[in-house]
């Protein structure tokens, strides 16, 4: 088993991102939306290979959190929700920023975020001006009408966030599906924030997506002997952390896990940590595991005026239960994923040709490449062309991604590959006519072996399940 290989250290931390941005969208991963008026901002659009790289990770983690296990099941609820259940859960009141607006350059920025001068008053981190405006809060969450009469009666909100739909909806699914806790309701979706400050290309904006699970498990009082809310919200913390090394293949050294202090906890939670990735500009965010006691249903009982309590049969005990929450995002993650496997190579010093510029490779993990593998013609002659359109075809019909390229000398076309990060190459040769082999090259190393094309859709397969262990040729 290899292991994955280390980055050539050619590229600053500082560069990274600028070159990222440059690479996202001369290759179809990320384009700022609607860019042909002027673009709109906080709002991206994943192109071709962006949306199969997010694809892949939202479908790694639904495999991972409902397919492979029997106590969590999916739904996929409205985005629109009524409104009551935003005051239930504290965002109409609470889910706000501290807005100030500096009357100097009427630059707007959160309070929170300014530097404070040395008389303890703060400062615009634009020009540096204390000539501010009051303090004032901003609610994030969009607000729109439902129906054709614009009234306070018809405001509804965009959801901030997809848990309060798994909450509202636990009775529903308990019943349907016959549960008994511990057991989990998972969701993927968008969510919508007016943020005041948005940073970092995808990182911080207005839309994003993602990846939630409430895990509903027996209060304390309930909780069999050593499997109460402490013990799920340990295991929880390190299965989700081990996810983004051994699912994604993200760098365990960038990676940590930073538990909350008591001055950051919500009033109702118990514990809160946070899964974060080293990025060029500092440790940020991609996950929040998070144990919040039984606050939630009680809300909802509360405002909705409806029993929500689960009827334990084992205990003869009603009950609501408590709730540890791993919330993801698939879009920082998505961001991630590319800053960790963003490399260049420098050329040799004997380089020639095509071969003098740095080699920029993703080193991607095979499970979230958008494409698995390309198929290439060495020449447009001796039906090459037609033999690699037979085994790309192959790849097709069993829902493996590929890509065809015939255009330019065989080795642009491998570095137009190794800079979206697919992790094989297949290349039809003279020799493929008279043997039935092609030669697989691996993208990290450039290595090639020589194998059977009746044996190449069954080898890549192997290879892409396999992860990060077999992106490099054995040995």
């Amino acid at each position: 088993m290899s292991e994955k290989p280390k980055k050539s250290e050619a590229v600053e931390e500082p560069v990274v991102m600028q070159k990222l941005v440059s690479l996202a969208k001369r290759r179809g991963l990320i384009f700022q939306s609607s860019e042909i008026y002027g673009g709109l901002r906080s709002a991206y659009d994943y192109g071709p290979l962006g949306v199969e790289l997010k694809r892949n990770i939202k479908n790694l983690w639904w495999r991972t959190m409902v397919h492979e296990r029997e106590d969590v099941v999916g739904i996929d609820a409205s985005i629109i929700m009524h409104p009551r259940v935003w005051e239930a859960s504290g965002h109409v009141a609470g889910f706000t920023d501290p807005l100030v607006d500096c009357r100097a350059c009427q630059n707007r920025f959160r309070a929170d975020k300014a530097p404070t001068a040395e008389d303890g008053k703060i400062r615009c981190p634009n020009c540096g001006s204390g000539n501010l405006s009051d303090v004032r809060k901003f609610n994030l969450m969009f607000k729109t009408h439902l129906g054709p009469v614009e009234d306070d009666s018809a405001v509804v909100f965009l959801r901030p966030e997809t848990a309060q739909a798994m909450f509202v909806n636990f009775l529903n699914v308990q019943q349907s599906y016959r549960l008994k806790p511990p057991f989990g309701i998972a969701q993927q979706g968008k969510s919508f924030r007016n943020e005041i400050t948005v940073e970092h290309f995808t990182f911080r904006s207005c839309e994003f997506e993602q990846m939630e699970m409430e895990y509903f498990v027996p209060p304390p009082q309930y909780s069999d002997e050593g499997k109460g809310p402490d013990y799920w919200y340990d295991y929880w913390r390190k299965l989700r952390l081990n996810w983004y090394t051994e699912t994604l293949g993200i760098r365990a050294e960038k990676l940590r896990l930073r538990e909350h202090d008591a001055a950051e906890l919500a009033h109702y939670a118990k514990g809160c940590a946070d899964v974060e990735y080293d990025y060029p500009w500092g440790w940020g965010e991609l996950e929040g595991i998070a144990s919040r006691s039984d606050f939630d249903l009680t809300q909802h009982q509360k405002f909705s005026g409806k029993k929500l309590t689960y009827f334990d049969p084992d205990k003869k005990a009603h009950y609501l239960p408590w709730v540890i929450e791993p919330a993801a995002g698939a879009d920082r993650t998505a961001l991630a994923v590319l800053i960790d496997a963003y490399d260049e190579e420098p050329p040799p010093p004997d380089a020639k040709g095509d071969n003098v510029e740095p080699r920029v490779v993703l080193r991607l993990d095979p499970r979230v490449a958008p494409i698995k593998v390309a198929v290439l013609p060495l020449v447009k002659k001796e039906g090459m062309p037609e033999r690699a359109r037979e085994i790309i075809r192959a790849f097709f019909k069993n829902g493996v991604n590929a890509f065809y390229d015939e255009k330019d000398a065989v080795g642009r076309r491998y570095r137009r590959q190794d800079e979206v990060g697919t992790p094989f190459c297949i290349t039809v040769d003279g020799q493929t006519a008279q043997d039935q082999t092609v030669t697989l090259r691996y993208r990290d190393d450039m290595q090639q072996d020589r194998i059977k094309i009746a044996d190449a859709l069954e080898t890549v397969t192997k290879k892409v399940m396999a992860g990060g262990r077999d992106v490099r040729k054995p040995g």
